[in-house]
């Protein structure tokens, strides 16, 4: 016979088990207080019912060899001792009781353990991963299920983000190769060019090596963000250190910066994609001459505890507050020309260090130097073998 629609019974779900399990434990406390309740009571009558006086010779009952004493003429000690080992047996039934009824409730709630764990293991580096719950269709399975749904729909925008990124940063470069040709074209015709043309070429031509620069930026955040490594290799910090200062040179003259570069060599070996990591440290060795004070200092640190190497690369300049300091990890977050000395960078540089440092497993630290200046300290995984030059395809 099948029921109505509108007549729902109870199924094996939770709110039904709780229900149940939380009847139980009430009804056997209530039981066990009653018990412990009625067996004081029981006890404490006969001790105050016994008898008064001991029984005479020759009367009904009485013995006249008695190996113990009657329970009245025992002593107060004795009656105490058997009633506190009484009361302790009961105790102990008890206990065992409430602990089996709080064992099966804590199997009941164990998949909220299961879904927290797993949930807090999730972030947006592996979106993949699914709580996937077991068991019987009730409100957790439901709940597990709908999870896995929100997971699956923020994977979803996030890799449609990464590859917005990337495809419009592609497709823009195309635009901008056909405005260089334009104006040099412009620039080779026979006949003079006007030195207004002339100058405004040279402006447009800066212009488009920003955005050109921008664009590079995105397409490294994005693959540092989607943890693509190409060309994974082991190679020495100290090497990228100064390939960065030789790039940096003269910006680094042009500002009259002194250079404090206390790498030894090979002494920090790391392993993960040249390209990105030559990127990483260039980034913050050109972030401290660009963000800094005309014959200002900079310094520069590898090192290896065995396990992590560390790339610390300090410069000097006004006092930075802290808390805007470590937003600078964020796309797009600048401080000031009043605060730094200088209003250049496209905003991308510290994030595209972070990203960088995530994607090989290490941190990103930024601190505000007391002194002023900023300190920039990123940590990597070492190398688990230090290759030779050779072998790593750096020069020796």
């Amino acid at each position: 016979m099948r029921l109505p629609n509108w007549v729902r019974l109870p199924g094996r779900t939770v709110r039904v088990r709780l229900t149940v399990l939380y009847a139980l434990l009430f009804f056997f406390s209530g039981a066990l207080l009653l018990a412990i309740a009625s067996g004081v009571t029981v006890h404490s009558s006969a001790v105050v019912a016994g008898p008064t006086a001991p029984l005479q010779p020759g009367q009904p009952g009485a013995h006249t060899h008695m190996s113990q004493p009657p329970a009245a003429h025992r002593p107060p000690q004795a009656v105490d001792l058997v009633g506190q080992n009484q009361l302790g047996h009961v105790l102990f039934i008890s206990s065992l009781i409430a602990l089996a009824i709080m064992t099966i409730v804590s199997r009941a709630l164990r998949p909220v353990r299961q879904m927290t764990a797993a949930a807090q293991h999730i972030s947006e580096d592996n979106l993949h991963e699914r709580l996937a719950v077991a068991g019987p269709r009730d409100e957790l399975k439901e709940l597990g299920d709908t999870i896995d749904g929100l997971l699956a729909r923020l994977e979803g925008a996030f890799n449609a983000q990464r590859r917005f990124v990337a495809n419009a940063s592609h497709e823009l470069r195309t635009p901008l190769t056909t405005m260089r040709a334009s104006l040099d074209v412009a620039l080779a015709k026979p006949e003079p060019v006007p030195p207004q043309t002339v100058a405004l070429a040279g402006r447009l031509r800066a212009e488009l090596d920003k955005v050109d620069a921008l664009l590079e930026a995105f397409l490294v955040l994005a693959r540092a963000q989607h943890h693509h490594l190409p060309g994974s290799t082991a190679l020495p910090l100290d090497y990228v250190v100064g390939a960065a200062l030789a790039d940096q040179a003269a910006a680094i003259h042009a500002r009259n910066l002194t250079v404090q570069d206390t790498s030894g060599p090979g002494g920090a070996w790391v392993t993960g994609s040249q390209a990105l990591l030559s990127r990483l440290v260039e980034n913050v060795i050109g972030n401290a001459v660009c963000h800094n004070a005309d014959g200002g200092w900079i310094r520069i640190t590898t090192q290896t505890d065995g396990r992590r190497a560390s790339l610390v690369v300090e410069n000097g300049g006004q006092v930075l507050d802290q808390r805007q300091v470590a937003e600078l990890a964020q796309p797009f977050r600048r401080l000031g020309a009043d605060r730094t000395g200088s209003a250049q960078g496209s905003g991308l540089g510290l994030s595209i260090v972070a990203a960088i440092a995530e994607a090989h497993g290490g941190t990103l630290d930024l601190q505000a130097r007391e002194g002023g200046g900023l300190r920039v300290c990123v940590e990597l995984p070492s190398a688990a073998a230090r290759p030779s030059a050779a072998e790593a395809g750096v020069p020796a």
